[in-house]
């Protein structure tokens, strides 16, 4: 059944409410539905609190819906969540390692498991320990690892038994560029090999250089799907200029987007975000509409619309800082 199906998997009007002590209900998931290619590098985006690590526990089993319907691999992962299990690996933001087995037990405790053959598991442990810098404290408790050891080790256990399916939230929190660059490698490999990469990042290099597809949510509910591309030619201009301001309010908006060459204009993490329909602004014109208004302008820069661009233009948030 898996090699005939195109999608590894598939979320239909997934939901999650949270009842809170007081008695308040949080609808930390509101009916998201999307698919994930077989073999594809997908993303999987939103700023902090848009219910990003709620779906993602519920995709990995971690967490029981509310309603909704999750496939992976043709199992259904809400009846048969240890069937579903198998096929998946996952790397979790906090810090899931047994504190009381050394960096190799970590690895082939983890294998064992999954029912790898003792001899291939040795193996792999051998090559992965090697490529994540960690051959050298193999033999130690994690408990004594710095934070970038730690999520190290719990990349390479969860790539130990190749599943069909790699989670991998805020995977490179924490760690150096050098290490970031060869968790990628190893990623694009295992991706050659036929596992479909899951990833959650606020590094938006990473979703714009590696995913086929990117979707992003906000506010428990799927904002937009599509291509780096399909996704850019959402916001109104590929030329954006923002402009700092001492002070800003929605009559600036509606003003700035009354000005020459501007196709919209509109208020953005603090900034005044203009959306052009020419390459070149009339920079003077801007800062004596400023003046008029009685601005201080604090900065002013021009750029090419980016993923991170069309980010804050969805949700309002720039992506910029790693959750907590």
């Amino acid at each position: 059944m898996s090699a005939q199906t195109e999608n590894i998997l598939e979320v239909r009007n997934l939901k999650k409410t949270f009842t809170m002590k007081s008695g308040h209900k949080v609808e930390a998931v509101k009916g998201i539905s999307f698919s994930v290619r077989r073999g594809e590098i997908f993303g999987f985006l939103g700023p902090n609190g848009a219910g990003k690590s709620t779906t993602i526990s519920m995709l990995t089993t971690q967490l029981a819906a509310n309603d909704g319907e999750i496939l992976i691999d043709g199992i259904d992962a809400r009846r048969d969540p240890v069937a579903a299990r198998a096929k998946i690996g996952v790397v979790a933001q906090h810090n899931n390692m047994d504190r009381s087995l050394t960096a190799r037990e970590n690895l082939l405790f983890h294998a064992k498991y999954f029912g790898m053959d003792e001899a291939a598991a040795e193996k792999k442990a051998d090559e992965y320990l090697e490529k994540f810098g960690l051959a050298e404290w193999q033999n130690d408790y994690v408990s004594s690892f710095s934070g970038g050891m730690a999520q190290r080790l719990k990349i390479a256990r969860a790539m130990m038994h190749t599943p069909s399916i790699l989670f991998l939230d805020e995977p490179t929190t924490g760690l150096d560029p050098n290490y970031r660059e060869i968790l990628w490698e190893q990623m694009l490999e295992l991706n050659k090999q036929g596992t479909t990469i899951f990833l959650t990042t606020h590094y938006m290099e990473e979703p714009e250089r590696f995913c086929e597809n990117i979707a992003i949510v906000n506010h428990g509910e799927l904002k937009a799907l599509g291509t780096s591309s399909q996704l850019k030619a959402l916001i109104p201009s590929k030329n954006i200029l923002t402009l700092k301001l001492d002070s800003l309010n929605e009559d600036d908006a509606r003003a700035a987007a009354a000005l020459k060459d501007v196709q919209q204009a509109k208020i953005q993490n603090g900034t005044l975000q203009l959306y052009l329909n020419t390459k070149q602004p009339d920079f003077d014109g801007i800062i004596r509409w400023t003046e008029d208004r009685h601005k201080t302008l604090q900065n002013i820069s021009l750029s090419t619309s980016t993923l991170d661009d069309v980010f804050l233009y969805l949700t309002g948030s720039a992506m910029n800082a790693p959750e907590k």
